[in-house]
């Protein structure tokens, strides 16, 4: 069970939180900002009938997915030589909640653009990145292997969803009920 108890100290106004470095903290704003960009564009690119406007948005999802890979692969490798800061007045267990809801966002922001590539990719789609250069498609067309792909990214959509929610919820959770300010840690110091 996971002790809910351990708040910080209730004389003190404001909890200082080690911090991430500058750059995890630009990586992780940057993914922020392109994942409320990729969804969007996928919404309005599956609602719009079949047209030069549609093609425009599926190229756009699929750039800005291209590159939300590209950020969260060097997070990861940035993540691997710069750990973590430790978490202050955040009981054990919430900290290993924590860490496991950031490695499968991790996971399903791979999975993501991958799926979506592969589905492409085998449908005999090029891809027009940002429209600076092609991608061809790297293998045969095969509609097994792109329905694949499409299964999977539509259950990782669902995955999205879910996990971001959680994601923010806790962020919320821990800024207004715990305010313990781990927040603070994917914050630029603030001298006041």
């Amino acid at each position: 069970m996971i002790d809910l108890s351990a708040r910080a100290p209730a004389k003190i106004t404001r909890v200082e939180q080690p911090r991430y470095t500058a750059l995890s903290q630009a990586l992780h704003w940057l993914t922020v900002a392109l994942v409320l960009a990729v969804l969007p564009l996928a919404w309005v690119a599956v609602s719009l009938p079949a047209s030069p406007s549609k093609g425009f948005f599926f190229q756009m999802h699929k750039s800005v997915g291209l590159t939300i890979l590209v950020i969260v692969a060097i997070r990861i490798l940035w993540r691997a030589w710069n750990p973590a800061p430790p978490e202050v007045y955040v009981p054990r267990g919430l900290a290993i909640l924590g860490r496991i809801n950031h490695w499968l966002l991790y996971l399903v922001f791979l999975l993501m653009p991958v799926s979506g590539f592969v589905m492409s990719a085998a449908a005999g789609s090029t891809t027009q990145y940002f429209y600076l250069f092609p991608i061809p498609p790297f293998m045969e067309k095969n509609k097994a292997v792109s329905d694949l792909a499409d299964q999977i990214h539509l259950v990782g959509q669902y995955a999205v969803y879910a996990l971001v929610a959680l994601h923010v919820l806790a962020t919320a959770w821990h800024l207004i009920v715990r305010r313990d300010g781990l927040l603070d840690r994917m914050l630029p110091r603030q001298d006041v």
